[in-house]
């Protein structure tokens, strides 16, 4: 009987001590796959027996119970480990089958097969336990029940826990990080010893964790077969069906995988994130590990970019082939001879992570500290590669100047040099060649081979994109061959409009890339937009004023030369002197406005930039900075408003409108127009004015800035007079011949 009894503990039923399943399937009784992971144990005496006391027979259906559990954990541990090959050939047909439709229903998990190599050191000791048991058995001369119960009383408290465990496991058909934090939340319990036995289980757990950690901020690489682990790749990023057609086509452009890897190829997975581990500190090892990729492999890249200027011919013609040239080898440059992450670097990484997966026990502190270290590490290296081997600030200089209007000089020339085609609607066959004539002269008066980023700066009319370094490039068009030219909206607005789609393109090379995203540039274009209507409509104004003086200076040499009186001449001043008046007060609102965003918004944000690049060691950091340098000016220029931006745009395009009605007087329909054009301007102004001056604006972050710009407008109260006026007063509509004041 005692002998029955040992070998039950071990998980072998006989006739003494029988399976409950096994006789249901001895009488064809259908089972569902899950009756191995029953809710009670099935390990019984056999009802037959009438030798033995029901007492005993109370205290052997306990004890035999602990063979039931190590039988289902040693099955658990068998599937996961894919060992079931070694187990006993004489196993019961029932457990063949329940174990083939398991390993059918869970899908392989590398955590799941650590768990079971901890449950294996359990079961271990269980089995040494019973293995004494039995020699104490041998020995005495008298065996009694209270060795076997004495020996084993210890394992009632662990795999009890264990075997819920298991069955929860394989219920919900957990793995991964989800496995992690159940283990973490069953080690919080009373009991020392459960306590302890799922430490151990999770440091198994957490020993694959500590692997792919490894793998991933060490190498780079993401081995995660299963998709366990909380870092996982972002599937089908260039799937036509997931992204719009413009967005494919911008990646497209990026020239390397990694780059996409960069912004959109790895995110957190929130379901296999464990929950002891903060989402800040999984964002660092995201980070850290995308840092060490791009740091550990940038011979790909080189590679796939001598593809990339090889592919096509049409893509090396001309200064493209040029640029493509000077790309490759300002990569060459950048790499030469240098080691992105030093190999010592490399094993201080692997050191700090090897030091945690030997620990006996999780801290979370511990493991916090060493992700900071490490993103550190791979920042500061980050940041070595973008700033200073990429040279980060010049770029950001070139961007400055072209985009922000740095390099006046430039706009101003081009701005003159168009002003004759800006007052035609743009031909859609040929706005972009057409507009690429006063751009080229511009830069040949103003530029020439002094700027060597300016052949990066190409100019684009929507549908044509030409590049900048020469006029000849017009005869090819790479990333744009599939666009239908102008939208129909555009064309169909008054050539006011038809000119604001003008935009700049910036040609950025790997690694600066992962600072100058899409998001980022497409930024840069919306100010360079504004900024360029802004510079037109101030320039349309000066114009019309010097314009006016020439004919007047020319109309009074003329009566003069004829000898006649100049009366007519000074009828003339007086009859369009209202206007001057409210041309300058339009000029007076567009200068104040420029140099408010120039010199207050651009100049100070740039400052402030330039003493975080100067500070700061971290690529991260920068990344930041930049992007609150980018909000602040788009902020502190009012395009985050859209009724502050609408009244502006409505302002710019009412000044161009008033002076091409002065330069066309010959028109009897002129004056009316004039009129109504002073009256719109008027309101407009007034209104922008009061809205500025509102709390919810003056709040905010542009207040120290804002205020500037309300001084110089209302230095003489002018517009807080006019704009009381226009709030509390409904006047009738004024005559441009009574005066403005």
């Amino acid at each position: 009987m005692l002998h029955e009894l040992l070998l039950a503990l071990l998980g072998y039923t006989g006739d003494l001590i029988i399976d409950e399943r096994e006789r249901r399937e001895s009488l064809c009784i259908n089972l569902s796959p899950t009756a191995p992971l029953a809710d009670e144990p099935t390990f019984k005496l056999a009802p037959d027996l009438s030798f033995i006391e029901p007492s005993d027979r109370q205290v052997i259906e306990r004890v035999i119970t602990l063979g039931f559990y190590y039988r289902e954990l040693e099955r658990f541990a068998a599937n996961c480990r894919n060992l079931s090959w070694i187990r006993s050939s004489n196993e019961s047909p029932l457990s063949k089958a329940t174990e083939s439709l398991k390993e059918k229903k869970l899908k392989p998990s590398v955590y799941r097969r650590a768990l079971a190599n901890g449950i294996v050191e359990v079961l271990s000791i269980y089995r040494s336990a019973v293995l004494q048991i039995e020699q104490k058995l041998l020995s005495d001369s008298l065996p009694i029940l209270a060795t076997v119960t004495q020996g084993l009383n210890k394992f009632f408290v662990l795999l009890p826990p264990l075997y819920e465990l298991i069955l929860e496991i394989e219920h919900d058909n957990i793995s991964g990080g989800r496995l992690l934090n159940l283990l973490h939340k069953r080690c919080h319990c009373g009991v020392p010893e459960l306590q302890t036995c799922i430490q151990r289980l999770l440091w198994h757990g957490h020993q694959v964790m500590y692997n792919q950690l490894i793998s991933w901020m060490v190498y780079g690489i993401l081995h995660d077969q299963y998709g366990e682990f909380f870092i996982s790749r972002q599937e089908d990023v260039d799937s036509e069906h997931n992204l719009p057609a413009d967005t494919i086509e911008k990646l497209a452009r990026l020239s390397t995988n990694d780059v996409t890897d960069w912004h959109i190829g790895f995110h957190i997975s929130l379901d296999m994130l464990p929950e002891y581990i903060p989402m800040h500190i999984a964002e660092s090892i995201l980070f850290a590990g995308k840092a060490i990729r791009v740091l550990q492999n940038p011979s790909p890249i080189v590679q796939s970019q001598g593809q990339h200027i090889q592919k096509g011919p049409q893509r090396i013609q001309g200064s493209i082939g040029r640029l493509h040239l000077l790309k490759d080898s300002s990569l060459q440059t950048i790499l030469a001879g240098v080691e992105l992450v030093p190999q010592s670097e490399a094993d201080k990484i692997e050191a700090m992570l090897q030091n945690l997966k030997e620990s006996s026990e999780f801290h979370k502190r511990s493991f916090e500290t060493a992700v900071d270290s490490i993103k550190a590490i791979a920042a500061n290296h980050l940041w070595q590669l973008v700033v200073v081997r990429a040279d980060l600030n010049g770029h950001l200089k070139a961007l400055k100047d072209y985009f922000l209007l740095a390099k006046g000089d430039f706009f101003q020339s081009f701005l003159e040099e168009s002003r004759v085609l800006m007052r035609l609607p743009p031909r859609q066959s040929t706005a972009g060649a057409d507009l690429m004539v006063p751009f080229q002269l511009a830069a040949l008066k103003t530029i020439a081979e002094e700027d060597k980023y300016f052949s990066r700066v190409s100019l684009r009319v929507p549908g044509i994109t030409l590049k900048s370094s020469h006029i000849e490039l017009p005869k090819a068009k790479p990333y744009f061959d599939g666009d239908s030219g102008i939208p129909s909206d555009a064309s169909a607005e008054m050539s006011i409009d038809g000119w604001d789609g003008i935009a700049l393109e910036y040609s950025v090379d790997w690694p600066l890339q992962l600072f100058f995203t899409q998001e980022v540039l497409s930024k840069y274009l919306r100010i360079f937009q504004y900024l360029l209507r802004l510079k037109r409509t101030q320039m349309e104004l000066e114009k019309s004023w010097a314009s006016a003086m020439h004919q007047d200076h020319c109309d009074f040499s003329k009566h003069h030369a004829g000898g006649k009186t100049n009366s007519i001449s000074q009828q003339k001043r007086q009859r369009f002197r209202p206007m001057w008046r409210v041309r300058e007060h339009m000029a007076f609102l567009i200068r104040n406005l420029q140099f408010y965003i120039q010199v207050d918004v651009i100049e100070s944000q740039w400052n402030v930039l330039q003493a975080h690049i100067q500070n700061s060691r971290d690529f991260t950091e920068l990344v930041g900075f930049h992007q609150e340098y980018l909000s602040a000016l788009i902020s502190q220029s009012f395009l985050d408003i859209g009724s502050v931006s609408r009244i502006l745009d409505g302002i710019m395009k009412l000044c161009v409108q008033f002076c091409w009605k002065i330069e066309n007087q010959e028109n009897k329909e002129t004056p009316a127009k004039l009129e109504h054009i002073a009256e719109e301007f008027s309101k407009k102004s007034n209104s922008l004015y009061t809205i500025l001056r509102s709390s919810r604006i003056a709040g905010s972050q542009r207040a120290p800035f804002l205020r500037r710009f309300l001084l110089r407008l209302n230095f003489n109260s002018f517009f807080e007079t006019t704009a009381r006026g226009v709030l509390n007063v409904v006047r009738p509509r004024p005559s441009l011949t009574s005066g403005m004041i």
